[in-house]
């Protein structure tokens, strides 16, 4: 049977277009000119592209420098690009392995047109096959050389920082934190020519925070192993870091809280490193901020690691931390808003911020009005919060919280969805904020419907 070519339109990188797949090959995009790959005995391939296996480079693509694809390559069926074409009798193309699965549940049609198959031969089509692999290797051999470009600048950065100096060094690290941004190839580079240790010997008590800024700002980006952790952790570093978090810029500010979340990771962290009343200001100074919400979501996420540590719960309290998050919470976004309130529930466990909970005045109203609002984890934590202020003082604080509306809240928590036990815990404060209270009073509390009653 007479393998038929469906007529494609694309357009090339330099702008030229081809108007079928024959064309194609003339125009040299298989191997010959134009840019092409080097051509092989058959002048259709070149020999170095035959050794590259096509569903890998495909992959290899995909994930590094996703770009649009002929749609003459996509198969019909997955619409992923094409490693094995075949040709049904209809003329249209499919990738190998999705028709024959298409033919195995008992179809007998073309699944394009839904035309009836008057022969269920496949015939590979080679032409398509070849161009589909020169396509995807000149592309994979130009990455693969920009990537080797790349990583030998990163080694010559590396090598240059540690002859430089002053502004020449300060350029040399935004060059380098450039690249390894963009590249992930490139982090491997860097450790292998010892550029974690340079950048961590630049990290001191006499380094100037522009120095200082670059340098975090790479050592993110990178994959530490243990021992460079540990190095990091000194205390002329960490107040290095906790003074550009006082003084830098925003995008500096987030570095260093990623920076100090990163190295709270690993196993030999003590919790003494995060015990400084600068770092703790800085931080709530950090979530307060407006202007700069990827600086409220950081600093909320190291605050919320630095809590997890009990011995420094009762500084966190100390620098005013109960009565400034409380404020923040009706305004927060769904995202900091979880976080926000885990920092409370765990302050909560320290006398001195069960006490600053109970004595602020916004906590009861503000943690009401985020039951069943937000999702699960937000519920379970201003419960326990609410728990904790009612526990502690419920002649006071139960008629504040049903006055708020939590008797209503507490019978959407027990109606709701939400696991046994926070429907448990919803029906232990129910009942402790029941006391103060006559059965009916109680129920207009709930603001129940006659039905419901």
């Amino acid at each position: 049977m007479p393998q038929y070519q469906q007529q494609a339109s694309w357009r090339l990188e330099g702008g030229g277009q081809i108007i079928d797949l024959e064309t194609a090959i003339k125009d040299g995009i298989l191997g010959g000119g134009g840019g092409g790959l080097p051509a092989g005995k058959d002048g259709t391939l070149g020999a170095t592209a035959e050794k590259l296996d096509l569903k890998k480079m495909i992959e290899e693509l995909d994930s590094a420098a996703p770009e649009d694809v002929p749609s003459v390559f996509i198969c019909p069926i997955s619409l992923e690009p094409m490693v094995d074409p075949v040709t049904l009798c209809t003329g249209q193309t499919y990738e190998r392995a999705n028709i024959l699965k298409w033919f195995s549940l008992g179809h007998l049609t073309c699944p394009t047109t839904m035309q009836e198959l008057w022969d269920d031969a496949v015939t590979p089509n080679r032409t398509l096959h070849q161009l589909i692999n020169a396509w995807f290797s000149q592309r994979y051999l130009l990455l693969k050389k920009r990537s080797e470009d790349v990583q030998g600048r990163a080694a010559e950065l590396v090598q240059s920082l540690k002859k430089v100096k002053g502004q020449a060094r300060v350029q040399a690290l935004k060059d380098l934190q450039k690249i390894v941004v963009a590249h992930t190839s490139v982090k491997k580079t860097v450790a292998d020519s010892g550029g974690v240790s340079l950048l961590s010997s630049l990290l001191g008590p006499f380094t100037s925070h522009a120095v200082g800024s670059e340098v975090i700002a790479i050592l993110v980006n990178l994959c530490l192993d243990s021992d460079a952790k540990t190095s990091l952790m000194q205390p002329a570093r960490i107040s290095l870091v906790v003074d550009m978090l006082n003084e830098g810029t925003i995008d500096t500010k987030i570095n260093c809280t990623r920076f100090i979340e990163m190295l709270m990771e690993e196993k030999s962290f003590r919790w003494e490193v995060v015990s400084s009343l600068s770092l703790l200001v800085a931080l709530l100074r950090l979530v307060k901020d407006k202007r700069h919400p990827n600086g409220m979501a950081a600093g909320l996420s190291l605050l919320k690691a630095i809590c997890s540590h009990e011995q420094v719960r009762s500084l966190i309290v100390s620098v005013g931390a109960v009565p400034q998050l409380v404020e923040l919470l009706p305004n927060l976004s769904p995202e900091c808003s979880e976080p926000a309130l885990h920092i409370l529930d765990d302050l909560s466990t320290a006398p001195e911020g069960l006490s600053a909970l109970k004595d602020c005045p916004q906590t009861i109203p503000n943690a009401v009005r985020l039951l069943m609002r937000v999702s699960e984890a937000c519920t379970q934590y201003a419960l326990s919060i609410l728990w904790a202020v009612c526990k502690l003082a419920p002649d006071e604080c139960a008629s504040l919280a049903v006055e708020a509306g939590l008797a209503a809240k507490l019978l959407l928590v027990i109606q709701s969805g939400c696991s046994p036990e926070l429907k448990q815990r919803a029906a232990e404060l129910l009942k402790l904020c029941s006391l103060n209270y006559t059965t009916t009073l109680f129920i207009s509390k709930c603001k129940l419907t006659r039905t419901i009653q």
